[in-house]
């Protein structure tokens, strides 16, 4: 059987060392410490005793930190279920915004500022648009944005994934106007726009911003850019939306799975090769770099990676979805699953019941003793 490699095993070998020699912000510290922690006795827990054949077992705390690859599977499936109880009975399309690298390095330097405007810029584009008459929309589109920073190899890649309801909320909150069934905006023009709007908003904050070397060329490269805004054509129905929501919403930069091997100071990853048909690959890097560039995409402390706008942000979204729905007029089912237990969705998700004995396999374990952190 392979070996079960983790980014928490990279950082207990190699992270003392990337400590020693680089600097780091204390958000990065302590998401390092965090994953190194989770799961073990060094956040305590408590003992399950099977109630049939009295085996004991250790369940050990989880850090929950957003960063920790181990973290995110329950937590994604609790936002999911809120997410499903949300869904309109129209199309949605998928739309990514994505700030070229020659930005990079001061978006680096100014995480929390430049990454917030990459959402003003992303929501004001969307805005414009809908409430343009040449697309003959003219109202309040809903918008659900997710952060991503990252490429398949780690490197800093800053874009916004968009779910964006098929149509719009008239301007007088009367009527639902759809959109095309294939098509919501030119791309081409969106880029334009949304090129103008997040350089635009760099501009008005230079004074404040930490600036690297030769700013200003960098600037004046990514005005001369040709952006990218790409659009993929809607959803059929709320299954293929809920698993695009599933696949973007929690991720972090890399999962456990993808760690191949960890040895003799490199650590080997799989990543998919966009440029070669989305193959399967494997890369070799050090494992100071390897945790260099996952250091690179831990986010400022409390910066809310998925945000809402338009009929969908949170003040308003519970009484626009139910007037949306009443407009279209189109009879939509939803399944409630925010009551499920831990042990209903890690059925569900896994087909494995996580109380059943693991020795005996017909008693349920049952929740023991207290371990306190630290404990053996």
């Amino acid at each position: 059987m392979k070996p079960q490699y983790e980014i928490a095993d990279i950082f207990r070998k190699y992270g003392e060392e990337y400590r020693k020699n680089h600097a780091m912000t204390g958000e990065q510290r302590k998401v390092m410490a965090a994953i190194m922690a989770c799961r073990t006795a060094e956040l305590g827990g408590h003992q399950e005793v099977c109630d049939q054949c009295g085996t004991i077992r250790n369940h050990y705390n989880s850090c929950r930190n957003r960063h920790c690859p181990k973290c995110q599977t329950l937590t994604k499936e609790d936002w999911l279920a809120k997410r499903r109880e949300e869904l309109l009975p129209c199309g949605y399309f998928h739309m990514v915004f994505t700030v070229p690298h020659v930005l990079n390095a001061l978006v680096l330097s100014n995480k929390k500022e430049l990454l917030s405007f990459l959402f003003s810029a992303v929501r004001d584009t969307l805005f414009a648009f809908a409430a343009d008459p040449q697309w003959r929309l003219e109202g309040k589109p809903g918008l659900l944005t997710i952060l991503h920073t990252w490429s398949q190899t780690l490197i800093d890649h800053f874009h916004i994934h968009c779910l964006v309801p098929a149509g719009v909320l008239s301007m007088d909150g009367k009527r639902w106007v759809p959109s095309k069934e294939n098509f919501l905006f030119h791309v081409v023009s969106l880029a334009k726009e949304f090129k103008k709007r997040y350089l635009g908003l760099i501009k008005d904050a230079l004074p404040s911003l930490v600036l690297p070397e030769n700013t200003a060329n960098l600037l004046q490269e990514a005005w001369n850019k040709d952006w990218i805004v790409y659009a993929k054509k809607p959803f059929a129905g709320p299954d293929q939306v809920l698993k695009y929501l599933g696949r973007y919403t929690h991720r972090v930069a890399i999962a456990n799975h993808r760690i191949k091997a960890i040895d003799d100071h490199q650590v080997t990853f799989a990543y998919k090769d966009r440029s070669d048909e989305n193959r399967s690959k494997t890369m070799n890097i050090s494992a100071i770099e390897f945790i260099r560039r996952f250091l690179l995409h831990v986010l400022p402390h409390r910066f809310m990676k998925i945000r809402y706008f338009g009929f969908l942000a949170n003040n308003c979204k519970a009484k626009a979805i139910l007037l949306i729905r009443s407009l279209i007029g189109k009879i939509m089912v939803v399944i409630s699953l925010t009551k499920e237990t831990i042990r209903e969705k890690m059925l569900r998700l896994t087909g494995n019941d996580i109380l059943r004995c693991p020795h005996c396999r017909q008693g349920t374990m049952v929740r023991g003793a207290p371990l306190h952190a630290n404990s053996s």
